[in-house]
C-alpha cells in the first residue's frame, strides 16, 4: 500500500488541537483508520499514542473527531511514536495513552480456523472420501503438514511410555516375578520392531491415503474387519484419556492425600483441550519436551539403578543379582505356572508398546516421509533396547517380587496408593530426593499418553467418517487440520477421569485397562495381515515392489512370524483371563472380561455392519485390490541414484558425521 501520510498527536490541557503533517514516502508501510458513518480511510503512521479531547473522542491528523469505538484498524502495524511530526508546542505531559481496541488479528484468525476451509486444491488434499459408486467426493480440508522430522524421531523414542510401563508393571512384577516379565517384553520388542517396519512401509507407499492408517485393513482385508478394528482402536483411545487422568491422580498421592484428586484432574484435563484446539503444531512441541523428559528420565533411571545395584548408593550395598536368587526369579513353582506367568505378561506388555503405531498416523503430516520414517525405525529399536528391556532387567535385579508396595502404599493417614516400581527401585533402597524427580517425571509421562491419545482419537472418528463408518459430521476438518468434532467428543469422554475422586477408582482404571490392552494386539494383527495382503497383491498384479519407496527390513516373512505371533498371544491370553495366576485352578469370571472385553467388543461391530451393512466379504479377491489408488509410485532407478549419493556423501563426511548418519 502506497500513500502519503499525516502524522499526528494532538493534545492540550484545554482540549485544543493542534496538528501538522507530514509525507512519508511511498515505500512506507501504513495502518488504516476507516470511520464508520463515512467508510473514508485516513492513513496515519503514528498510532501507538493518541491524545484524547475527551473519554469518548480522538482528533486525527485531518482535525475530524471520531468517536473511539466508531473505527477499525486494518493493520497491525504500529510504528514508535518517535516517527510522529507533530509540533513541539503539543503539551506532551497531557496526553494519555490510548489502547485502540480493535479486534486482534491473532485472535480473530483463531476463530476463524475453526471455520471450513475456504479453498482445497484437490492435488494436495491429505483427507478425501470415495463415494459408493467409486467416484471422488467434494475435496475437504487436509491436514497440516507441521510435523518435523525432530517431532517424529522424538515420539518413535517416547510415545506410549506412560501407564502400562511406568505403572502397570508393578502388578506384573509381583504376580509373575522378574524373568517374566524380561522374558515377555523381550519378545513383544521383537514383534514391535516387526510392526514399525511394516507400517513405515505401507505409510511411505501411501502417505495421502484417506483414513491414513485406517484404510489399509479396509481396503486389504474387508470392510468389516477394518471397521470392527478402527471402531474398537478409537474405543481404546478414547478410554485412554480417562485412564492416564485417573494414573496421574493416583501418582500424586505418593506426595499428598489431602487435596481431591479432581482438583487435578481439571488442571490436566483443561491442559490437553488447550493444546489441542491449537493444532498439531502445538501438539508436536509439547509431545516433543514430553518425550524428551521421559527419556532424560529413562536414561538417569539406568544410571541410577546400576549405581544403587553396584552398592554406590542407598544403605542396601552391593545387590547384584540377589533377588534372583531370593525371592527368585519366578513366583511359579513350576514349568506350567511359569509359562503361565510369562501369558500374563504378554497382553501388558502391548499394553505398556501401545502407541508405537501412531509414527504412521504423523507420515501424512511429514514434509518428507522417506527421509523420516528409516530414522523412526531405528530410534525404535533403541526404544525397545533401552527404555523397555534394559529397564525391566534392571527393576528385577532392584526391586524385589515379593515387595509388598508393589500392589499398594499406605500414605500416612493410612490411604491405599499406588506407586510406580521405578519411584520404589530408588527409595526401598534409601535414595533420597531422587524418587521425587522421578515421579514428576513418571507423571509427566502419563499426561503424555493422554495428549497422544486426544491426537490419536479425533483422527481415527475422522478417518471412519470419511469412510462412510462413522457418522458424517465427524469427518469435519477445520481450516487448522483439526478434527473439531472428534476432539469434542473425546473431550466430553475425558470427564471418566473425574472417577479418580471415587472409591471405585481402581475398578474404573482396571475395565479401562481392560479394553485397551487386547485392543493393541487386534489392531497390531491386522496391520500385519495388510501389509502381508499388500505384498502379495503386488506380486499377483505384476507391480515392481523397487516402487516403494521405504521397504520393510524383514519383508513378508517378517509380517507372517507377526501376525502368528499375536494368534497365539490371544489364544494364551484366554486361557490366563479364565484362571490367572496364583489362583490356581479357580475360574475367574470377573478376570476374564476384565481381559478379554475387547474381544466381544470387536465380534459386535464387524456382525453388526455385516448385518446392517449386507456386507459379507471377509476377505477382498486379491486380485481386486486396487493398488494404485493414492499410492506415491517412486522410480526405482531414482531412489537407487539417490541411495548411492547418500552413501558417498556420508562417506566424505566426517567421523561425527558418519556416526550420526549410522545411529540416526
Amino acid at each position: 500500500m502506497k500513500n502519503n501520510t499525516n502524522n499526528s498527536n494532538i493534545g492540550s490541557s484545554n482540549g485544543n488541537t493542534n496538528s501538522t503533517t507530514t509525507a512519508a514516502s511511498s515505500e512506507e508501510k501504513n495502518t488504516q483508520i476507516f470511520v464508520t458513518d463515512s467508510q473514508v480511510p485516513v492513513s496515519t503512521s503514528s498510532l501507538d499514542n493518541f491524545s484524547m479531547i475527551n473519554d469518548d473522542k480522538l482528533s486525527l491528523s485531518n482535525n475530524q473527531a471520531i468517536d473511539k469505538d466508531n473505527y477499525t484498524i486494518q493493520s497491525d502495524l504500529v510504528l514508535d511514536d518517535d516517527s510522529s511530526n507533530a509540533s513541539s508546542s503539543v503539551a506532551k505531559p497531557h496526553k494519555r495513552k490510548f489502547n485502540i481496541e480493535i479486534k486482534n488479528k491473532r485472535i480473530k484468525n483463531w476463530i476463524d480456523s475453526f471455520k471450513p476451509p475456504e479453498e482445497c486444491m484437490e492435488s494436495e488434499l491429505e483427507l478425501n472420501s470415495i463415494d459408493e459408486n467409486g467416484h471422488r467426493e467434494k475435496p475437504r480440508a487436509q491436514l497440516k503438514k507441521t510435523m518435523k522430522s525432530r517431532h517424529v524421531v522424538m515420539m518413535s523414542l517416547g510415545t506410549g511410555i506412560g501407564t502400562g510401563l511406568l505403572v502397570s508393571n508393578a502388578s506384573c512384577l509381583s504376580l509373575s516375578g522378574p524373568a517374566p516379565l524380561v522374558i515377555g517384553y523381550g519378545l513383544v520388542s521383537i514383534i514391535t520392531y516387526l510392526l514399525i517396519q511394516a507400517a513405515g512401509e505401507m505409510g511411505v507407499a501411501y502417505p495421502t491415503l484417506p483414513g491414513n492408517f485406517n484404510t489399509y485393513i479396509s481396503t486389504f482385508l474387508s470392510r468389516p474387519i477394518g471397521f470392527a478394528t478402527i471402531w474398537l482402536s478409537s474405543i481404546q483411545w478414547l478410554t485412554v484419556v480417562p485412564l492416564e487422568l485417573i494414573a496421574a491422580s493416583m501418582t500424586i498421592k505418593y506426595w499428598t492425600t489431602s487435596i481431591s484428586p479432581d482438583v487435578f484432574v481439571v488442571i490436566f484435563y483443561v491442559f490437553l483441550n488447550f493444546i489441542h484446539f491449537f493444532g498439531t503444531a502445538a501438539y508436536g512441541e509439547t509431545e516433543f519436551i514430553f518425550n524428551l523428559c521421559k527419556i532424560l528420565m529413562i536414561i538417569g533411571f539406568i544410571i541410577l539403578s546400576i549405581v544403587i545395584n553396584c552398592g554406590g548408593a542407598g544403605h542396601d550395598g552391593y545387590i547384584g543379582g540377589k533377588y534372583w536368587h531370593t525371592p527368585g526369579a519366578f513366583v511359579g513353582k513350576n514349568s506350567a505356572s511359569r509359562f503361565k506367568d510369562v501369558c500374563y505378561i504378554l497382553v501388558t506388555a502391548f499394553f505398556s508398546y501401545g502407541g508405537t503405531e501412531l509414527f504412521v498416523l504423523t507420515i501424512n503430516e511429514q514434509p518428507n516421509p522417506r527421509k523420516s520414517t528409516p530414522t523412526a525405525a531405528k530410534t525404535t529399536i533403541y526404544r525397545i533396547l533401552i527404555v523397555y528391556l534394559l529397564t525391566m532387567i534392571l527393576l528385577g535385579f532392584n526391586v524385589p517380587y515379593d515387595n509388598k508396595n508393589l500392589f499398594s502404599a499406605t500414605s500416612s493417614n493410612g490411604d491405599s496408593i499406588s506407586i510406580s516400581p521405578y519411584v520404589l527401585a530408588a527409595s526401598i533402597h534409601g535414595v533420597k530426593v531422587v524418587p521425587h524427580f522421578i515421579n514428576a517425571v513418571v507423571l509427566i509421562a502419563l499426561i503424555s499418553v493422554a495428549n497422544s491419545a486426544t491426537y490419536a482419537a479425533p483422527r481415527m472418528m475422522a478417518s471412519l467418517a470419511q469412510q462412510g463408518m462413522a457418522p458424517k459430521f465427524l469427518a469435519y476438518i477445520d481450516r487448522e487440520g483439526r478434527p473439531i468434532y472428534g476432539l469434542l467428543i473425546c473431550s466430553l469422554l475425558g470427564v471418566i477421569g473425574f472417577a479418580a475422586a471415587s472409591d471405585k477408582e481402581q475398578e474404573v482404571f482396571v475395565w479401562l485397562a481392560a479394553i485397551a490392552g487386547l485392543a493393541t494386539l487386534f489392531l497390531w494383527e491386522c496391520f500385519f495381515l495388510s501389509h502381508i495382503r499388500f505384498r502379495w497383491a503386488m506380486k499377483v498384479q505384476g507391480k515392481d515392489i523397487n516402487e516403494v519407496g521405504y521397504k520393510a527390513a524383514c519383508g513378508i516373512w517378517g509380517s507372517i512370524i507377526g501376525a502368528c505371533f499375536n494368534v497365539l498371544v490371544l489364544i494364551a491370553n484366554f486361557w490366563v483371563s479364565l484362571t490367572p495366576p496364583g489362583q490356581g485352578s479357580n475360574v475367574s469370571a470377573k478376570n476374564f472380561f476384565e481381559q478379554m472385553l475387547a474381544l466381544p467388543i470387536w465380534i459386535f461391530f464387524a456382525v453388526g455392519y455385516m448385518v446392517i451393512k449386507k456386507d459379507w466379504v471377509i476377505w477382498n479377491p486379491i486380485e481386486s485390490i486396487d493398488l494404485d489408488y493414492c499410492r506415491k509410485i517412486y522410480d526405482p532407478e531414482q531412489l537407487k541414484r539417490e541411495d548411492e549419493e547418500n552413501r558417498e556423501r556420508i562417506r566424505n563426511a566426517g567421523f561425527w558425521a558418519r556416526c550420526r548418519a549410522f545411529w540416526c
